[in-house]
C-alpha cells in the first residue's frame, strides 16, 4: 500500500509541474462479501461511532483559501472541546506543497479539505488510485454533541453526484463542503444607471452586448478558462435540461451531434465575440484578479464567478455606486429556465489515514450549529439546510438564488480511465480562450469535443 501510495504521489508532482486538469478515475476494487449471514448484517447495519482514547489525536490539514484559516482553528478548537480528541491542524495556501512531502514518505493527514479542479489535482490522484476512504457511514452518524443525524442535515442532492460518489457505486468518499451558487456577476449600480434590464434569454443578452458595445464596454468576461466548467454545466442544463447534460456528461454516442449540442457552441461562440478582448491574456492564476477588475470598472458587465468573489475583491477599487449582482444563465426561449451550478468543496480521509474513526468524527462535526456558524463567520457556508435564514448582506441575495426562480445545475463530467493527451478542461474548458482570441472557431471546437468524447466514452468506468 505503501509503494502505491508514494507513487500517486510522485504522479501528482508531475500533475502539478505540467499544471494539467482533473481527469478520469478508476474505480475501487470490489468488497469481498461477508462469509456469514451475520457478517453481512453487521455491513448493512449503520456503524457504531466509536469512542476514541482520550489521548488520540488527528491532524487535519486544510486548504487556506480567501475564507482564511482561523476559522479551522476555531472549529478544531471546538471540535476538542466537544470530543476530547486533540487536532493537529495544518493550513496553507499551497496546501499540496507543504504535507506532499511527509505523504511521500508514508505520514498521512487523517482528514484532508481540498478540493477537486486545483492545478495540482491531488485530489483527483488520489480518487485515482483508489486511495480515498468510503464515509458512506458517516452519514447516519450522530453529529458530535447534537442529537441530529448527519444525513439529515445536509441539503438534498450534495451527497448524490459524482462529485462526492466518483466511482457510481452508490458509496460516498468525499464529504460535501463550503457551498458557492454559480452564475453571472455584475455591477448592478450600472444597469441602473443606465436603464440597462438583466437578460432572462440569451436574445436578451445579445440585445445588451449591442447596448453596451455602443458604449465601449464588453458584456462579458472570465477570471479564466476554468471557471467555464460551472458555466457550460449550467449552459447544458438550460439548453437540454437534466437529460442532455446527462448525456453530454457521461459522452453518450451522438451527443455532440444534436441540436442541443449545435445550440451550446452557438451560444459559446457568439458570447466570445462580446468577450472583452484582453481577457485571454490574463486568464491565468497570476492575473485573474484583473479581468475580475474589467466587472469593477465598468469595462465589462457580466463575468461567470462564485461567491467567494466578494471577498476575493474587497480590497479591490470599483466604480463609483458599484453594487454586486447576481444571476442566473439566461434561458434559451422565453418562459424557459435559467440555471446556476452549485460548486461545492470536499474533505475526505486518506486511506492510510492512522485514525479513521476520529477522523470520521471530525468530518461529522463539520456539519454542527457550532461548526457552520463559525465558518459563516468568513462566508464559508456550509450545504446544511436552512442555513440561508442565517445569512446577512449580499450572502442573502447569493444564497436565495434558488428561490427567485433559477434552477439548481448539479454534478460533472463522469470518471474515465485515464486516456493519454484527453483531459476534461483542455477539451471542454480551455479552448474558450482559443476562440475569444480568433485562433480556434466554435465549430471545430464543438468537433474537437466530439472526438474526445468517443474517447472518454471508450474508457468510462462502469
Amino acid at each position: 500500500m505503501k509503494k502505491k501510495l508514494v507513487s500517486a504521489l510522485l504522479s501528482v508532482a508531475m500533475v502539478a509541474s505540467l499544471l494539467v486538469g482533473c481527469g478520469g478515475t478508476t474505480a475501487p476494487a470490489e468488497e469481498a462479501a461477508p462469509a456469514t449471514e451475520e457478517a453481512a448484517a453487521e455491513e448493512a447495519a449503520p456503524a457504531e461511532e466509536a469512542a476514541p482514547a482520550e489521548d488520540v489525536t488527528i491532524s487535519v490539514a486544510a486548504i487556506e483559501t480567501a475564507y482564511g484559516s482561523d476559522i479551522w482553528a476555531q472549529v478544531a478548537e471546538a471540535f476538542t472541546a466537544e470530543t476530547g480528541i486533540a487536532v493537529d491542524l495544518t493550513t496553507d495556501k499551497n496546501l499540496e506543497d507543504v504535507i506532499g512531502p511527509s505523504m511521500q514518505g508514508g505520514e498521512y493527514p487523517d482528514v484532508i479539505h481540498l478540493a477537486t479542479g486545483r492545478p495540482a489535482g491531488l485530489t483527483e490522484q488520489f480518487i485515482k488510485s483508489n486511495m480515498i476512504t468510503d464515509i458512506t457511514d458517516v452519514l447516519s452518524m450522530t453529529v458530535p454533541g447534537e442529537e441530529a443525524v448527519v444525513g439529515d442535515k445536509i441539503a438534498g442532492g450534495f451527497t448524490d453526484t459524482s462529485l462526492t460518489n466518483p466511482y457510481g457505486d452508490g458509496k460516498t468518499y468525499l464529504a460535501p463542503m463550503f457551498y458557492s451558487p454559480c452564475g453571472l456577476f455584475y455591477n448592478a449600480g450600472l444597469l441602473e444607471e443606465k436603464g440597462w434590464e438583466v437578460p432572462t434569454t440569451w436574445d436578451e443578452m445579445w440585445e445588451l452586448g449591442e447596448a453596451a458595445k455602443a458604449e465601449g464596454i464588453a458584456l462579458f468576461t472570465y477570471p479564466t478558462a476554468g471557471y467555464f466548467d460551472a458555466f457550460l454545466y449550467a449552459l447544458m442544463y438550460s439548453i437540454g435540461g437534466p437529460e442532455f447534460f446527462n448525456a453530454a456528461t457521461t459522452y453518450a454516442e451522438g451527443v455532440w451531434e444534436t441540436e442541443e449540442a449545435k445550440t451550446c457552441f452557438e451560444i459559446l461562440g457568439k458570447l466570445a465575440s462580446y468577450t472583452h478582448e484582453i481577457t485571454p491574456a490574463q486568464a491565468n492564476n497570476e492575473d485573474f484578479t484583473q479581468n475580475q477588475q474589467l466587472v469593477l470598472d465598468n469595462k465589462a458587465i457580466f463575468m461567470p464567478n462564485g461567491t467567494w468573489i466578494v471577498g476575493e475583491m474587497a480590497e479591490a477599487p470599483r466604480a463609483e455606486g458599484f453594487k454586486w449582482g447576481m444571476t442566473a444563465l439566461p434561458a434559451v426561449e422565453a418562459g424557459g429556465a435559467g440555471y446556476s451550478y452549485t460548486w461545492f468543496e470536499q474533505a475526505w480521509i486518506p486511506s492510510g489515514a492512522e485514525n479513521v474513526d476520529a477522523a470520521k468524527q471530525f468530518v461529522a462535526f463539520l456539519y454542527s450549529d457550532v461548526a457552520c456558524e463559525i465558518f459563516a463567520t468568513a462566508g464559508a457556508i456550509q450545504p446544511v439546510l436552512g442555513i440561508a435564514e442565517k445569512l446577512e448582506g449580499d450572502n442573502v441575495m447569493f444564497y436565495s438564488i434558488y428561490d427567485n426562480g433559477a434552477k439548481a445545475a448539479m454534478g460533472n463530467f463522469a470518471a474515465f480511465t485515464p486516456i493519454p493527451g484527453v483531459e476534461v478542461s483542455p477539451v471542454f474548458f480551455e479552448p474558450i480562450n482559443s476562440v475569444v482570441s480568433g485562433s480556434l472557431t466554435a465549430e471545430e471546437w464543438l468537433a474537437n469535443v466530439s472526438a474526445a468524447s468517443d474517447q472518454m466514452r471508450a474508457n468510462l468506468i462502469q
